[in-house]
């Protein structure tokens, strides 16, 4: 007994049915689809390497900048700090300076002889028309850049090769009166 097949079909290896592109590229050496995936891995490896390092650098500039706003902070709340020790009657002469540098060490900062304090008595205006006594607290720190700092100097005009740059500021308050 002889069994048929009523039903055959054609394979792909068949000499009666056409292959398509796609097939043919299957079967194909597999070294061209290997050459093909080594050339991508090559320009994967040197895209990263080209843009690697500038992620790196806007990582470590957005680190510094939010340190530099950090200081900027401390010295805005420290400078206000002696402008409140200021203003009160009957301070000792160098209340402010000790509240100032305390402010500076608990926020982070190193509050040595770098760091300047200066008290100055000025005139508030407290209407349209009116003035007050009032006592104005000025708090210089120099902040250096861990890394960025050359790229921070070439931005901040007056700045030296090498030196930190100085951050300044200022809070102004009314003198309380003694009773």
């Amino acid at each position: 007994m002889l069994l048929t097949l009523k039903d055959h079909r054609p394979t792909t290896d068949s000499p009666t049915r056409r292959q398509s592109p796609w097939a043919l590229s299957l079967r194909r050496s597999g070294s061209d689809a290997f050459r093909r995936l080594r050339n991508e891995r090559g320009t994967a490896i040197i895209e990263t390497a080209l843009t690697l390092p500038l992620l790196l650098f806007v990582c470590v500039g957005i680190v510094e900048l939010g340190r530099a706003y950090q200081t900027s902070q401390v010295l805005t709340n420290a400078a206000r700090e002696g402008a409140r020790i200021a203003v009160l009657p009957n301070q000792a002469a160098d209340a402010v300076d000790s509240r100032v540098r305390q402010y500076l060490g608990i926020g982070g900062l190193v509050s040595d002889s770098s760091v300047g304090v200066t008290v100055t008595p000025v005139t508030v205006a407290t209407g349209a028309t009116a003035t007050a006594p009032g006592s104005q607290v000025t708090v210089t720190y120099p902040f250096t850049f861990i890394v960025m700092q050359p790229v921070a100097q070439l931005l901040v005009s007056g700045s030296m090769v090498g030196d930190p740059i100085t951050v300044t500021k200022t809070a102004v308050m009314r003198n309380e009166t003694g009773s």
